[in-house]
């Protein structure tokens, strides 16, 4: 792989990353300002993941460097049951769809980021080898 490529990569890799943070931090944000237990509770979770997002990003090396996935797994999986629980306990009106729709796109990212691979995050002087 070139240069070149690999550095593209790893450009649409960040950006696709730092979308999903800033998407995943505002749906935080919401939650937070609708006040209760419940919705602080989600917020706080939202935030944690985040910040291993960020971290796992940032820091990719060694342990962090090959769990990089298991934050974006767990935040795909918390937004899908944050989902899943707006839909079967309410309360329905707009700025709880308008958060439905932005988890909806941190999901979507999510998948691209997935679909981009690995691969991209690996470091150029690292000693993996490419898959044959």
């Amino acid at each position: 792989m070139s240069t070149d490529a690999h550095r593209a990569g790893r450009m649409a890799s960040l950006v696709l990353t730092l979308a999903i943070i800033e998407l995943t931090l505002t749906t935080a944000y919401i939650h937070l300002s609708l006040g209760g237990p419940l919705f602080t509770l989600n917020a706080i979770g939202y935030a944690g993941l985040a910040l291993a997002v960020a971290v796992s990003t940032v820091w990719p090396v060694g342990l962090i460097g090959r769990l990089a996935w298991l934050p974006r797994l767990g935040l795909a999986l918390y937004t899908l049951a944050t989902i899943g629980g707006y839909l079967v306990m309410g309360p329905y009106f707009a700025l709880g769809w308008i958060t439905k729709a932005i988890e909806l796109a941190i999901l979507t990212l999510l998948a691209a980021d997935a679909a981009l691979g690995v691969q991209w995050r690996a470091r150029p002087d690292s000693n993996r080898r490419s898959p044959a």
